[in-house]
């Protein structure tokens, strides 16, 4: 089948060929039946814009993250650099900076990524290459290559995959959105794309992250419209292949025998995982109080990074808990109905895969924190400490604000006051 060609205002064939691409497999965004209301009477859901939900959300989470940071981080911070303040001040200054480009996101219209998606794409791997080339790389951090830079100015060329794939699925499936049958015009693309960047994080090793670029691309391809019988063999592959390369590997493979039975590793691979359920249990309902947490002094590695929601659980106990699930659930909601109301399908599709990346992240750090998950050493979305991490993630979030900005809020039908609103009959005779 050949391309198909531009279709120009004026082309007769315009209105047959839109009507003919597959619709988006998002939420309504309120576009059902719904009963009909008088001018000025707006639906409860709706007197709250998108926009501004997701900004209070993002917000939200970043401030308990820095309260949770300062609290989890006192013992380590004191430990190797004599002050309690010290990793604190670094969250701050990242969050500073993730601040400043969630606002630069937020107010650049999300069409122009689609201007320098090869050159993100292209510039992306290469950095990613340039990692694992020794004297260029940073020095590894717990086994792991990741980082590329020098002192504290280091980035995650792997974080900047994930906004690199999710500007070429969108513009990908936006622009053959005409040819979504054709596995040889958008499946094979993607998947080649998402295969390079895959093998390149794994050799980090970096599981975690592949696994949310895996769920970045799936994504992309059921809201594109694609059919569901290549995406869900997509799946199968891509949970084979995690399971192979969860196996191949030693470390993995402990990691993946402490998450069936953590408690019979519990003095080896387990251990972290036991530590987490300890301090997860012991805040109870109401938790300890700020501070009052003890698995941060010493006994659960990384609690201020990785494993900062159990020293939420903690000190929070499950109340706290429940209200970071809750505030992660909502933004996946606002984020749908972003991408529900989006303009057109490019902003649309770029709102599911911020959506995805931000909501399939958090599901995998916490999953691994209350032992339902393997442990991949990925943070939690605005609330861990982090450098790169954190500031491209608050570009993830301007972009989604940036698309709520545009969307098209459905108009409810005014009808007089006087009319019934139930159905019409006819009068009888």
């Amino acid at each position: 089948m050949s391309p198909a060609a531009p279709l120009s205002p004026s082309s007769p064939d315009r209105p047959r060929r839109l009507a003919a691409l597959p619709p988006l497999r998002v939420l309504d965004g309120g576009a059902k039946r719904r009963r009909r209301r008088p001018v000025g009477a707006p639906a409860r859901r709706d007197r709250v814009s998108t926009r501004t939900a997701l900004l209070l959300l993002v917000g939200s989470l970043c401030v308990i993250g820095l309260v949770m940071v300062l609290s989890a981080s006192a013992y380590t911070s004191l430990q190797y650099y004599g002050s309690v303040w010290t990793i604190f001040e670094r969250q701050v200054l990242w969050m500073t900076l993730g601040g400043i480009a969630l606002y630069v996101s937020a107010r650049m219209n999300y069409g122009n990524w689609r201007r320098i998606r090869i050159l993100l794409l292209v510039g992306t791997v290469l950095l990613l290459v340039a990692v694992l080339v020794p004297g260029i790389g940073a020095a590894p951090v717990g086994g792991s290559a990741r980082w590329i830079g020098f002192g504290q100015l280091r980035i995650q060329p792997s974080e900047l995959m994930k906004l690199a794939l999710a500007v070429f699925a969108a513009d990908l499936l936006a622009r053959r959105a005409d040819r979504v049958h054709e596995p040889g015009a958008v499946v094979v693309p993607l998947l080649v794309v998402l295969s390079v960047a895959g093998v390149l994080v794994l050799k980090q090793p970096d599981l975690g992250t592949t696994l949310v670029l895996a769920f970045i691309a799936l994504a992309m391809l059921y809201a594109g419209g694609v059919p569901l019988r290549p995406v869900l063999k997509v799946l199968f592959g891509v949970a084979l292949l995690g399971l192979i390369l969860g196996l191949a590997e030693p470390y993995r493979r402990e990691r993946l025998l402490s998450f069936v039975n953590p408690f019979a590793h519990a003095q080896g691979s387990g251990y972290q995982v036991v530590q987490s359920l300890v301090g997860l249990g012991s805040g109870r309902l109401w938790g300890l109080g700020l501070t009052g947490g003890r698995e941060k002094w010493g006994l659960l590695p990384n609690a201020h990074t990785d494993f900062i929601f159990s020293v939420i659980g903690e000190e929070g106990g499950l109340i706290g808990a429940l209200i970071v699930l809750a505030l992660f659930a909502l933004l996946a909601w606002y984020g749908l109905r972003a991408a529900s109301r989006a303009p057109d399908r490019f902003g649309a599709l770029m709102a599911v895969a911020a959506t995805c990346w931000i909501t399939s992240q958090a599901v995998i750090n916490i999953g691994a924190v209350i032992g339902l998950l393997p442990v991949t050493g990925i943070p939690l979305p605005f609330v861990s400490f982090g450098g790169s991490s954190l500031v491209i993630t608050m570009v993830a979030a301007g972009i989604l604000v940036n698309v709520a900005g545009h969307e098209k809020v459905p108009t409810v039908r005014a009808v007089p006051l006087d009319t019934p609103l139930g159905p019409s009959r006819s009068p009888r005779r």
